[in-house]
């Protein structure tokens, strides 16, 4: 082989000149590319090396990271920032019982009809479950309506606390009890480790549950871990027994029947219908279980590759962490897999969640409408017996509808099993209909004869359950003038909280 190619250039010099200044040129760009990682991975040394403070343990003030991070920290920072609209969602205030009224009369009885608003970034996570009426009015630290537990994910002030009292002690208590000591907003310390700034685990819930599963997270890849770091909080969850202690329901699975089959045998109930008497569960966020079953998330991607694509500055290469709708930033997001124009890729996440969202609307019609007539069977004499059928049927319907609707971009991480839990829910919610139709032909009663409340507006539904939302408003209104001023000028006094204005 080498005694002809030498033939070959014998015969032809110029060709020995052109193989020879190719391999130069190839030797010359791994050069650059070899001086280019070094280069690199001296930057990365270098910051690592030279951090301008020490990171204590459990130190939640994310400003004081910042100082070693400044990049992640600038990123962090634009979390309060509001200019984002997409189709169905965005980073903008919205009141989604305004939008929905129906859902004030399917949350009857539970807090959730009172107030319901869209998620924004993660640095404004104190101030609104601070503000929510949810978290109530608590002018004492004993007159509260919510458990500690309520704070579990709103501030890595909460792994301090844990670590300070004991985490079912932490649970144990009440919520207003700790407005003082829990003050900074959703940050570094919580999904990163203060010595070496690998992603951590600062929350038991994730952990006991791998436990139970015979799991030992520590095992996970780094792959996997830049999905569990959300999945401390973006998981269904409930409070489980008289200490409230947060518990994640994956013993028997993480789909939506796994997860109700767990909440049937241990007989939980998140509260009883007021209009209905339904025993009823309340989805919390079931972002991570729902994502594991769409197509991102089964080729090997985690929330970060798409949440927190990664920037370059200058020679270093970091993660954005604004952590919001990959819709804002489709060229450092979709279009890094996707060969497709920006246009194009946002139509097909609007399909998606337009096929769903039309489901959606159609149950929450249908599902108020259920509870509605029950409370009519009730009225007109329908024993527990009669109605046991259609308030299971209504507590199942209801249920899947919450687990879609819960989640953040359900409709989207996995729009075909979004579609299967709403169409059973749908499905549900008319036989409902019709086990509550039986009942009041049973008693006589001409389910016709029901005139149907309205609900066209949120003012209007809230006044149909009951609320007295002018004096909810008031006091709440009381509390943010007086209460927490106190907590944060206390804070302020401790060194706890941040320097940034949030």
């Amino acid at each position: 082989m080498l005694q002809r190619l030498s033939d070959f250039i014998r015969r032809k010099p110029v060709w020995g000149w052109i193989l020879f200044l190719s391999i130069m040129v190839v030797v010359f760009l791994i050069g650059l590319l070899a001086a280019s990682i070094t280069e690199r991975r001296a930057e990365i040394a270098t910051l690592f090396n030279n951090r301008k403070v020490e990171i204590e343990a459990f130190e939640s003030r994310s400003d004081m990271w910042g100082v070693n991070y400044p990049r992640e920290y600038e990123t962090w920072k634009k979390t309060t920032d509001m200019d984002f609209k997409s189709k169905h969602l965005g980073n903008t205030r919205q009141d989604v019982l305004e939008d929905r009224p129906e859902m004030v009369v399917l949350w009857a009885g539970y807090a959730f009809a009172m107030d319901y608003e869209a998620p924004r970034g993660h640095s404004h996570a104190i101030t609104d479950v601070r503000n929510t009426l949810r978290t109530g009015s608590p002018e004492k630290p004993e007159d509260n309506m919510q458990p500690a537990t309520c704070w579990t994910c709103k501030s890595p002030d909460v792994p301090r606390m844990m670590h300070e009292m004991g985490i079912a002690e932490f649970y144990k208590g009440k919520w207003s009890t700790l407005g003082e000591e829990i003050v900074n907003p959703i940050g570094c310390a919580d999904c990163h480790d203060h010595n070496s700034m690998q992603l951590n685990i600062s929350r038991p819930g994730l952990i006991e549950a791998f436990e139970r599963q015979g799991k030992d997270i520590k095992n996970a890849t780094a792959q996997e871990m830049r999905s569990l770091a959300c999945a401390q909080c973006h998981v269904e969850y409930y409070f489980k027994g008289d200490g409230k202690y947060l518990t994640f329901p994956w013993d028997k699975g993480m789909t939506v029947e796994d997860i109700e089959k767990y909440y049937d045998e241990v007989q939980h109930v998140d509260w009883v219908h007021k209009l209905s008497r339904a025993p009823m569960l309340k989805a919390q966020h079931p972002d991570f279980e729902i994502f594991n079953l769409g197509p991102h998330a089964q080729r090997g991607l985690s929330c970060a590759d798409c949440h927190m694509p990664y920037k370059v500055d200058g020679g270093i290469k970091y993660s954005d962490h604004q952590i919001m709708s990959p819709l804002k930033n489709i060229n450092n997001t979709c279009q890094t897999c996707h060969r497709d124009s920006e246009e194009n890729l946002r139509r097909y996440v609007e399909d998606y969640q337009d096929k769903a969202l039309e489901i959606r609307d159609r149950i929450e019609v249908e599902l108020a409408k259920a509870h509605v007539f029950a409370k009519y069977a009730w009225d007109n004499g329908a024993t527990e017996s009669q109605m046991k059928p259609a308030l299971e049927l209504l507590r199942q319907a209801q249920w899947r509808w919450d687990f879609v609707v819960a989640s953040h971009g359900a409709t989207f991480h996995a729009p075909v099993e979004s579609q299967r839990i709403l169409a059973h829910s749908l499905d549900r919610s008319l036989q409902a209909h019709l086990a509550l139709q039986n009942v009041l032909f049973a008693l006589n009663v001409n389910p016709k004869d029901l005139k149907m409340p309205d609900i066209s507006t949120k003012d209007k539904a809230q006044e149909y359950i009951g609320l007295d939302m002018k004096t909810l408003k008031e006091k709440k209104e009381s509390f943010k003038n007086t209460v927490i001023p106190e907590w944060i000028k206390k804070a302020e006094q401790k060194g706890r909280l941040t320097t940034q204005k949030i």
